[in-house]
């Protein structure tokens, strides 16, 4: 038995047919269960019962077994002062208010309701070797109640992805120009080289990206020197051979010694298991031709109505020594190094929609309902979870919405069994 189980029935209220009583035999009716409490303190709160003829109004705690109030030391925190009852699974100790009368105990074992205990079992238990608990049941969730469900996964991943944001603000001094740079160059670097790419980015002062806005040769210069890049090269090749190289060398160390630029906190960046097109000396050149094309982004990026400007925002490329080098030293054919639209996608979907979100949070403005339907606007992300949930439902997953949410749904609420907190979850413990 969980307690997360006892919230449900209390919540939901599912006893059986035979009234409630409390510990000491009184009659208890719930006018109101309350209002559950996700954070510190009482389980529900504002709570209205009627315990033999008296009314009472306040909150309701929830244990598994009676002293773990005492256990959890509720007797010495204020917040719980107000408690009119106490839900248990087992009554195995008296609680007291500061003024020594007991606190109302209701000991819920006899009195839930057996299809209640019946669905739960089910649900947790799942069949053998499930990927989620529900999977059996996956395929029967209306279609409307699941999309609900997605919208408000959604909306609670950007949530969670502003406080990522924060952080970067208050490093930065409020800066969201800085706060930007730093969240598309984490994403510039994709999942292998993201740390790396931060760091970078933490180690040139924004005021230095900005003025070097119209010279792209600059802006890539620091980049590819404060990643090591500018410094590794064998005496043979420094004597010959590459002048782009040589060039892009003296102007780091020009600009590290002008602007005291230190790169011991940079992390080193990796190429293997990565294609060419994602080598980070790519990826760095991209980032700076982004910059130079448009040196006022964030603006740009807030303004920015639907995905149609937000792509033209980021069409960008690798400068023209990397159309025809992957590496330093060795040529190919020339290939113009664009950024892709699935690119695109990512950096829209990874930094600038949940820095629109945390931006208009900021300034105490609502617009979901816009960011939902861009996010609408873009293409599923295929990856195992997307695909993992398709084969239980087909295919109807067919935006980043949609793709996101199921992220977060199976990340934060399957992985850790969390289907008493997951609107299908509880929707499949209602059936009867």
């Amino acid at each position: 038995m969980k307690e997360e189980f006892l919230h449900y029935l209390w919540e939901f209220q599912k006893w059986n047919g035979s009234g409630l009583l409390t510990s000491t035999g009184s009659p208890l009716q719930v006018l109101s269960p309350g209002t559950h409490n996700f954070s510190s303190g009482p389980d529900f709160f504002n709570s209205q019962l009627l315990i033999g003829e008296q009314k009472w109004a306040g909150n309701v705690e929830i244990h598994l077994n009676s002293s773990d109030w005492y256990a959890h030391h509720h007797e010495t925190d204020a917040n719980y002062d107000n408690v009119i009852l106490h839900v248990v699974w087992n009554h195995d100790a008296e609680v007291f208010r500061k003024d020594n009368s007991p606190i109302p105990v209701l000991e819920v074992e006899a009195v839930i309701a057996r299809n209640a205990i019946a669905n739960y079992e089910h649900l947790m238990k799942g069949p053998p070797g499930k990927w989620i608990n529900c999977e059996e049941d996956f395929r029967e969730f209306e279609e409307f109640h699941l999309q609900s469900w997605l919208e408000r996964l959604y909306l609670e991943r950007l949530e969670e992805k502003t406080a990522f944001i924060e952080k970067l603000l208050k490093g930065s001094e409020n800066d969201w120009e800085q706060v930007l740079f730093k969240l598309l160059a984490k994403n510039f670097g994709l999942n292998l080289n993201g740390e790396a790419f931060l760091s970078l980015a933490e180690s040139v002062p924004f005021s230095l990206i900005r003025r070097l806005a119209s010279d792209q040769k600059g802006l890539e210069a620091v980049f590819l020197g404060q990643a090591g890049f500018l410094e590794t090269a064998s005496p043979p090749f420094e004597r010959g051979g590459d002048a782009h190289y040589r060039a892009l060398r003296e102007i780091y160390r020009f600009l590290k010694y002008k602007h005291s630029l230190q790169d011991t906190g940079v992390m080193p960046m990796v190429f293997f298991r990565l294609r060419p097109d994602n080598f980070p000396n790519i990826r760095l050149s991209q980032l700076a031709s982004l910059y130079h094309k448009t040196p006022r982004l964030f603006s740009e990026v807030i303004n920015a109505e639907n995905t149609e400007e937000l792509y033209k925002l980021l069409n960008i490329s690798a400068s023209e020594y990397w159309e025809t080098h992957y590496t330093f030293r060795k040529a190919h054919k020339r290939r113009r190094k664009a950024v892709s639209r699935s690119f695109m996608d990512l950096l829209i979907i990874n930094s600038l929609v949940p820095l629109k979100f945390c931006y208009a949070k900021a300034m105490g403005k609502d617009i979901n309902e816009k960011l939902l339907g861009l996010m609408g606007s873009l293409p599923r992300e295929l990856n195992t979870i997307t695909r993992g949930f398709e084969g239980l439902r087909g295919k109807v997953f067919e935006n980043a919405l949609q793709s996101q949410a199921l992220l977060q749904l199976k990340k934060h609420y399957c992985d850790n069994h969390q289907c008493l907190k997951c609107r299908l979850g509880v929707q499949l413990l209602q059936r009867s």
